[in-house]
């Protein structure tokens, strides 16, 4: 562990901004459809530019020492004491203490179970903010914070230096997380990455769903059912990332390259 991230606790007061002067985030300023007659606009875009350069290298030159890692994803919404949330903490304790430092949002949450489970166990607790009109700012348990204004600078952090994708229960963020994690491994745009749906019982439904309507209507191939696993225990979470950062899951390799298969079958079809 680099001696940079032992001493990076310091919160960005900035973070809230948007919410603090009721104005638009910077999210909503670039995704705004452009007008012909606005003042100014062609000056607008390039400037956005650098900043949207700055954040990718704030990121970069931030974590390029972090070593191996894992994304943990899940509600915003779940309160400290639910099952799911100490199932949160105890998976990121036993990540810490097997050598990895843990990523999250830098949320509540879920977010704030996994920030938590690294801090209580003396690791690398990164979290990577996000500009919200409704939210105040990383957890107190982050000690790597980065924050973003833009969604597609972070999004790419958290892929970039983590080694798997661990999804608590959660709503339309985590699902995005989720699916954008499995294109890519479809894709080919990265490998042996394992992805984890902690909580049979939450996933079931959509797993049902994937299998029964994606699949039965021929918009997947029945080897992109193996791309992620399910679980309920923080022990197998572990020991899957464990055994995909020591190179030792060919299964895992295996998996992804037959969905990468039948997708290039497709296209070549196509």
């Amino acid at each position: 562990m680099s001696d940079r991230f032992a001493h990076s606790a310091q919160k960005d007061p900035t973070l809230n901004r948007a919410a603090r002067t009721q104005q638009p985030t910077q999210d909503e300023w670039f995704l705004a459809r452009p007008e012909v007659d606005k003042s100014g606009f062609t000056s607008t875009d390039p400037w956005r530019v650098l900043r949207i350069m700055g954040e990718f290298v704030e990121g970069f030159d931030t974590l390029a020492d972090l070593g191996p890692a894992a994304s943990i994803f899940g509600s915003a919404r779940t309160q400290p004491g639910h099952p799911y949330f100490e199932a949160a903490v105890k998976t990121a304790v036993l990540l810490v203490e097997s050598g990895l430092a843990v990523i999250t949002g830098g949320g509540p949450g879920i977010m704030e179970a996994g920030n938590l489970g690294a801090k209580q166990a003396g690791g690398v607790s990164v979290g990577l903010g996000i500009e919200l009109p409704f939210e105040s700012g990383v957890n107190e348990h982050v000690t790597v914070p980065i924050n973003f204004r833009y969604f597609f600078a972070r999004k790419t952090m958290f892929v970039k230096y983590a080694q798997s994708f661990v999804i608590f229960p959660g709503g339309f963020g985590t699902l995005d997380e989720l699916f954008e994690s499995l294109t890519l491994i479809q894709t080919g745009k990265i490998h042996n990455f394992p992805v984890i749906l902690f909580g049979s019982e939450f996933w079931g439904g959509l797993v049902d769903w994937i299998r029964n309507t994606m699949l039965g209507a021929g918009n997947i191939s029945a080897a992109d059912l193996d791309l992620f696993q399910i679980t309920d225990s923080p022990e197998e979470v572990r020991d899957l990332i464990l055994c995909s950062v020591r190179g030792e899951d060919a299964d895992c390799r295996r998996r992804e390259e037959a969905a990468r298969a039948v997708t290039r079958r497709v296209f070549e079809v196509e």
